[in-house]
């Protein structure tokens, strides 16, 4: 299995680019795409699940151009886009039974694999609820249940965790490591520790380019060295900013703790710490839009 994304870029109108000159080889597994609200993450999931066809370049699945046979990819195919919306008189049972159909899911099967992925989405006690009478996390797991009702070969899911409490999100995660093993995952987020957790690579997107793609450990390694911790009073957080990246700060008794990504360290009695992926997400961002601005 491949999802390969060749020179893909998408234009909106004259002056706005979605994307620009966007490739990535993506196999089994699980890719966190990171990047800001804005980055392009969306227009890109849109392209590959064929909801959009790019304005250049191309994507291909298994060597098939999606754009040209879509119905390829689309039988293998299970995508949540960021709004997702639902019938909000039917029940849970009710929505995926249709939603099944659609897919080609009928009979016995389908009421099977419904009753397993409600059970898996921890929403099986409320299956004859009408889906109106949902919070904003419970219609994000049926969406997450429709996703996987063809037992997809790709899958792609855009902000997954958006509405889910702490409990919720640790649960998407986990199924998400568990399902991965034979297929393509592409979970697209802009909070590291939803990719953290589940990534066995990363893609870092910003304005619509791809900024670094790797796995988790080279991320870490890159920033090895280059994280500091530094303690100054809370007065000064606002002028430092204006000449350090600042990954994380913490109120303490004795001052407010920073944390500095910075070749150097900031001050003499600022002392090393570990780097996080949070540390060399913020890093490839920055790098890039200071690139961009030079």
């Amino acid at each position: 299995m491949k999802l390969t994304i060749e020179s893909v870029s998408k234009q909106y109108n004259r002056r706005v680019w979605g994307l620009r000159d966007f490739s990535l080889e993506i196999g089994p597994g699980v890719l966190g795409l990171l990047g800001p609200n804005g980055a392009g993450k969306t227009t890109l999931m849109r392209i590959l699940a064929t909801v959009t066809r790019p304005t250049e370049g191309r994507v291909t699945w298994n060597g098939v151009d999606i754009a040209k046979s879509p119905d390829t990819l689309r039988s293998e195919l299970g995508y949540l886009p960021q709004d997702f919306g639902v019938y909000p008189n039917l029940n849970a049972m009710e929505f995926l039974e249709y939603l099944a159909a659609l897919k080609g899911l009928s009979g016995r099967p389908a009421r099977l694999r419904i009753e397993e992925l409600l059970e898996v989405v921890n929403l099986a006690d409320v299956r004859k609820r009408p889906l109106g009478g949902y919070s904003g996390g419970m219609k994000q797991r049926i969406g997450i249940a429709q996703a996987l009702l063809n037992d997809p070969k790709l899958l792609i899911v855009d902000e997954p965790t958006a509405g889910l409490d702490p409990e919720e999100r640790v649960r998407f995660r986990n199924l998400l490591s568990e399902i991965s093993g034979q297929r393509v995952v592409i979970l697209s987020t802009h909070i590291v520790s939803d990719a953290e957790a589940a990534a066995t690579e990363m893609a870092v997107i910003s304005h619509g380019r791809l900024v670094t793609h790797a796995t988790p450990e080279a991320l870490l390694e890159s920033v090895e060295g280059k994280v500091w911790e530094w303690v100054i009073p809370s007065s000064q957080l606002s002028t430092v900013k204006e000449s350090f990246l600042i990954s994380g700060t913490t109120h303490r008794a004795d001052g407010l703790h920073l944390r500095v990504v910075d070749n150097e360290p900031p001050e003499k009695d600022s002392r090393p710490v570990p780097p996080t992926l949070e540390d060399a997400y913020l890093r490839c961002i920055s790098t890039h839009r200071q690139g961009m601005t030079v």
